[in-house]
């Protein structure tokens, strides 16, 4: 599920791309969803019926009904932020349990342990 808070400049932007969308053909319409995931995180399934198309009447009747919430930049550009630190923690937490289970090596202690011993190779010499 993507987001369902946007920015009134991002529904703008989506909207061309939805009129983009329905436009293209079929490569242009995936090259254009991926889009619409990538850069916005907006997944059309989260706002329409199954099998059918969802067009720039279909995203406004979306914010009309509240399905879709329309706040100021800098509140997006908070979220978005709160967002991408979740990301991180919760990335850097699934690697430490890795490590710990012994399913992955840590890289970096892996390349300071490497360190050290060509440094201790150039004062043996």
């Amino acid at each position: 599920m993507g987001r369902n808070k946007f920015s009134a400049k991002e529904i703008k932007a989506i909207s061309k791309l939805l009129r983009r969308k329905n436009a293209g053909n079929r490569y242009q319409q995936k090259l254009i969803r991926h889009q619409l995931r990538v850069d916005y995180e907006f997944n059309i399934s989260d706002f329409n019926e199954p099998g059918k198309a969802f067009g720039e009447e279909d995203l406004q009747a979306a914010v009309d009904r509240g399905a879709i919430q329309v706040l100021d930049d800098a509140t997006i550009e908070a979220m978005k932020a709160k967002r991408a630190r979740d990301k991180a923690q919760r990335e850097a937490e699934q690697m430490q349990d890795a490590v710990d289970t012994g399913e992955a090596t840590d890289w970096q202690e892996a390349m300071r342990e490497w360190q050290a011993w060509e440094d201790g190779q150039k004062t043996e010499e």
